[in-house]
């Protein structure tokens, strides 16, 4: 099976244009862009493509050691676009995938023009100084409740990640794509996402970035996107006037307008 098969990758929009990649976060996958990335398809190549354990990916290509950290899933990323010879690439990352993508460019910037952090944290705990929206005590609870139940706690989570109780289809949406990924996998990468820690790996980012964060996020808090932007050099910040983790659904056309801005 190749890469591409491997993780179901798909290419539209302008053969030969610049690319511009949409990577999915924990428990999500390559449909989570749906109401974004086709705004781009008129001057960019747009790939999209699915974590291995999400989606239409090949599960067996799952690696326990590979993507027991974050940095294997960067290598996979990379993988991609050394198969597809993408270079100049805008990378867009979602959530754990936002330090996917820093951890992708730091390793091999040559492939990078700009990045796009949307509701990034390098950290979910907070530190000395640095607050990241949980204590340790918070995460160890969600890790235990994840581990004993994947499919309650999906239920329960979901709905408050995406937050617009208003708008119950999509908590619903985002329950439905977390019930669909692999309970082992996932367990896995939640202890991979929520544990990390990629502070040290900010500075090191030498391409143009965008941080996009909600105004409202029970998961990363404008205070974590501050962050961000502060530490990764000459970041910019834009704060959406949304709510909930997920403003690729629940605000796609300021998202869509956001990254346009910055990348047209």
């Amino acid at each position: 099976m190749t890469v591409l098969d491997r993780h179901h990758v798909r290419v539209s929009g302008a053969p030969g244009a610049q690319p511009i990649v949409f990577v999915h976060g924990f428990g999500c996958d390559q449909n989570m862009w749906r109401h974004v990335a086709p705004a781009f398809e008129d001057a960019f190549t747009v790939v999209t493509f699915d974590h291995v354990g999400a989606g239409a990916s090949d599960l067996s290509a799952y690696d326990p050691v590979r993507h027991g950290t974050l940095q294997g899933y960067a290598d996979d990323v990379l993988e991609i676009l050394r198969e597809l010879d993408l270079h100049d690439v805008v990378l867009v990352g979602h959530s754990v995938s936002a330090m996917i993508g820093v951890l992708a460019a730091v390793a091999e910037p040559e492939h990078f023009d700009k990045l796009v952090l949307v509701g990034p944290s390098p950290r979910y705990t907070d530190d000395h100084g640095y607050t990241g929206g949980f204590t340790e005590a918070d995460i160890t609870e969600l890790l235990d409740s994840l581990d004993s139940n994947y499919l309650g706690w999906s239920s329960v989570m979901a709905p408050l990640i995406m937050g617009n109780p208003d708008r119950p289809e999509l908590g619903a949406e985002l329950t439905a794509s977390f019930c669909r990924t692999d309970p082992d996998i996932a367990r896995r990468f939640a202890h991979v996402t929520f544990l990390s820690d990629n502070r040290a790996d900010l500075p090191r980012v030498t391409v143009p970035t965008l941080v996009l964060q909600c105004t409202d996020d029970v998961i990363a808090p404008v205070a974590v996107g501050q962050y961000v932007r502060d530490a990764v050099p000459g970041a910019r910040l834009v704060l959406l006037d949304a709510t909930g983790h997920c403003p690729q659904l629940s605000a796609p056309a300021a998202t869509t307008a956001a990254i346009a801005e910055f990348v047209r």
